[in-house]
């Protein structure tokens, strides 16, 4: 044998040098005596030292402007290469540089083509970037010899959830040595995931280390924590917790290799005692994330739990991993339970459950065990909404406590109702679901007590159309479909408000994820508007939110609280919720509209207060010049005099009222805004990533997801242009909400 190599190594030197034409039909005419398939694979034992040198072939890497000489069919490929997430997408990544091959371009429903000039294949691998959905033939990129498809690869996601990671693949084109050949990029596809995405496409002579199809490590689980090593960014691996040889829990995470850029954790304490197996699937070889993850009784890195840096200290954020829409507010027996989107195995979206955390106050909040967990791997539990079956109308109480009935979308499945008597802690699946089952998700339940019936209002897709379907049932069971109302997207909500705190006269308020709401009347099956929609937040950091349920009648208030949209770089969590606020109808010169505004029980967090007098602003003045910090409950009145533009300046970020304009701005943001008796009143919550903006006892509602730089902690009050006038003025220092780490 080692006379075969030797032979064969120089056979593969004289052959690299070969015309390209030539060079694999010299290297079979030259073993003679084997047969082809040995002969092959002999040589190329040898060849991968002898071509080590060979530099990699770009065939495209799709950073220019356009596709260049690449012929486009359709409208799913957009006029070039993408700069990387478009509209309406899940934030992609994992590919290079500034574009990449997206055919998201018009959404899931564009469908086009995108073929290469002929090439010659010269190289014994052509590696690429892949990622998108996963329909074989319909979102894929083809190799084509002679006319003819002779390799395929397609992304990996087939259902909702999943991810927009691009991940490196291969293929060996030894027996095409030589050969022209052509790539194409096919999106066919029009429903879910029917997009691909490309990047990079190289000829090589370096293969990708192999993966390992399973790796396991077996646990006896005698702690509560399986803590496990991330690394943002790194290639995403699903990963099985086996009980009894069973997927009890089931998830993507980025696994670090080395030091990982946080701990995520996995609470394994309901199956304490019992021996598990923690399975990676694709792992490489060699690869030592598996082998790093630590079982214990404490989370990796508490020491700094609510210490970091960037994190928000009086806004709701997870310990670890992603949150997005809060789901489920319901009152309970003196708890605020506050459900959300999470992901507690990584900073950026995906594996989505429902996070819990419980308050008493609105402003304190202790963060529980994951309430509902995915029914299995892809069938994630999506948004929902909680109520207080207070008469047992769906006969699911079994003792005395108080019975809560939640409703989300498993996107596997359909809409789907659960239970718990434990205060939320746990939650039973009904036998009959899916409850409702259609194109849409996100079902918001209401009790209808004219009708003594519940209502769900439940985001709908018919056709092109996006809106709201309307259902009605007399026990959270049997649902029968009412009525349907256009022009609603995503996470729907609905209730009823006074106008003025009037008792007699009172609007029903109906809105989509992005806020703007319609006012107008429901007679327990129908919304009727009674004008156009109107904006509900004038900034960027708000989406998703939701009103608590059952909030006692000697208490009257609708309680809102939204995702506080704004990644937070370089934490072991990312996003946050807003502020909790207090909604409001009241009249205006439009007629009813909605206001927001701060629970008084921020008030728990309130520190030392400074106060200014009422006093003339000329320009270069600054009454805030003494101050400086990144926590506040700011407050001024200010009459606009003569001043061009007046505000605040909290740390380096400007909210500029301008008069002649009549609006308020801030980073590109802005919102029209009439002095009232001749005054504007401002409120901004600030904490360290976000400013909340509260104009005219909140009339316009603006929050800013922003990161001001950590050495400036300066706050001014200004006028430019002209002289303003401070009718009063109130700086509170906030407290921090969260409590000394402690397990």
């Amino acid at each position: 044998m080692k006379q075969l190599l030797n032979h064969t190594s120089g056979i593969c030197s004289q052959a690299l040098g070969a015309p390209n034409d030539g060079a694999w039909e010299y290297v079979l005419g030259h073993t003679a005596g084997l047969s082809r398939a040995l002969a092959i694979s002999c040589v190329l034992a040898t060849a991968t030292a002898a071509v080590a040198g060979r530099e990699d072939q770009v065939v495209a890497d799709f950073e220019g402007p356009t596709y260049g000489a690449w012929k486009v069919e359709g409208t799913a490929f957009g006029p070039g290469p993408a700069r990387g997430t478009l509209p309406g997408q899940m934030a992609v990544a994992g590919f290079l540089g500034g574009g990449l091959v997206n055919s998201f371009h018009g959404g899931d429903g564009a469908t086009g083509r995108l073929t290469s000039p002929p090439f010659r294949i010269e190289r014994r691998y052509l590696r690429f970037l892949i990622g998108g959905g996963k329909h074989p033939g319909r979102t894929c990129i083809n190799l084509l010899v002679d006319g003819m498809t002779v390799r395929t690869a397609t992304g990996p996601n087939d259902r909702p959830g999943g991810s927009e990671l691009l991940e490196a693949a291969e293929w060996d084109l030894a027996d095409l040595a030589g050969k022209s050949a052509v790539i194409e990029i096919v999106d066919q596809a029009t429903g879910g995931w029917g997009h691909v995405n490309v990047d990079q496409v190289v000829q090589t002579d370096r293969k990708l280390p192999a993966l390992r199809v399973d790796v396991t490590r077996t646990f006896r689980l005698r702690h509560r924590y399986l803590n496990l090593p991330v690394k943002t960014g790194a290639p995403k691996r699903r990963m099985s917790l086996l009980i009894d040889g069973r997927a009890a829990r089931e998830f993507d995470i980025e696994l670090a290799e080395g030091e990982p850029d946080f701990w995520a954790f996995l609470d394994v304490s309901g199956f304490r005692g019992k021996e598990a197996q923690l399975k990676v699937d694709r792992l490489p070889e060699g690869a030592a994330g598996l082998d790093n993850v630590v079982h214990g009784d404490a989370l990796h890195g508490a020491e700094e739990l609510y210490r970091e840096p960037l994190r928000p200290q009086f806004h709701f954020t997870s310990r670890r991993g992603w949150l997005n829409d809060p789901n489920g507010l319901v009152y309970s027996r003196g708890e605020y339970h506050l459900f959300y989107q999470h992901n507690p195995y990584g900073w950026g979206w995906g594996n989505m459950q429902w996070g819990h955390a419980v308050s008493k106050d609105l402003v304190r909040w202790r963060e529980l065990p994951v309430a509902i967990y995915p029914k299995e791997y892809g069938d994630w539990a999506f948004s929902g909404s909680a109520v207080i079956d207070r008469d047992n109308t769906s006969g699911f109480r079994q003792s005395a406590g108080e019975l809560i009935v939640a409703s989300y979308t498993s996107t596997g499945r359909g809409e789907c109702i659960v239970y718990s008597q434990d205060g939320g802690r746990t939650f039973t699946e009904y036998a009959g679901n899916p409850v409702v089952k259609h194109q849409g998700r996100d079902p918001r339940l209401v009790w209808y007590g004219p009708g003594r019936h519940w209502v769900m209002a439940v985001y709908d897709e018919q056709g092109t159309h996006r809106g709201i379907a309307f259902y009605t049932s007399p026990d959270l069971r049997e649902w029968q479909r009412r009525s349907w109302i256009d022009g609603y997207f995503e996470c729907p909500e609905l209730f009823e408000l006074p106008v003025d705190r009037s008792r007699t006269n009172s609007r029903w308020v109906l809105y989509g994820a992005d806020g703007s709401y319609a006012l107008g009347k429901f007679d327990g099956k129908t919304f009727t508007p009674e004008g156009p929609k109107q904006p509900a937040s004038f900034g960027d950091c708000f989406y998703a939110s939701q009103v608590y349920s059952d909030v006692p009648p000697s208490d009257g208030r609708r309680i809102r609280i939204g995702w506080g949209r704004g990644d937070i770089p370089g934490m072991p969590f990312n996003q946050m919720m807003n502020f909790p606020v207090e909604l409001s109808l009241r009249t205006t010169d439009q007629g009813p509209r909605l206001f927001a505004w701060p629970v008084k029980e921020i008030s728990a967090l309130h520190g030392r207060l400074h106060e200014i007098k009422a006093a003339s602003l000329p320009p270069g003045a600054n009454p805030f010049s003494g101050l400086s910090g990144e926590l506040w409950d700011i407050g001024v009145e200010l009459d606009p005099g003569t001043a061009a533009e007046t505000g605040l300046s909290i740390r380096g970020v400007p909210i500029i009222y301008r008069r002649a304009e009549g609006r308020l701005v801030c980073r590109g943001h802005s919102a029209p805004l009439k002095p009232v008796e001749g005054t504007i009143r401002l409120r901004v919550l600030v904490d360290r990533t976000s400013l909340e903006i509260f104009a005219n006892d909140g009339r316009v509602y603006m929050p800013i997801a922003v990161i001001p730089k950590p050495e400036d902690r300066s706050l001014q009050l200004f006028a430019r242009g002209g002289t303003a006038h401070i009718r009063s003025g109130a700086v509170i220092e906030m407290k921090p909400a969260w409590p000394r780490p402690r397990e």
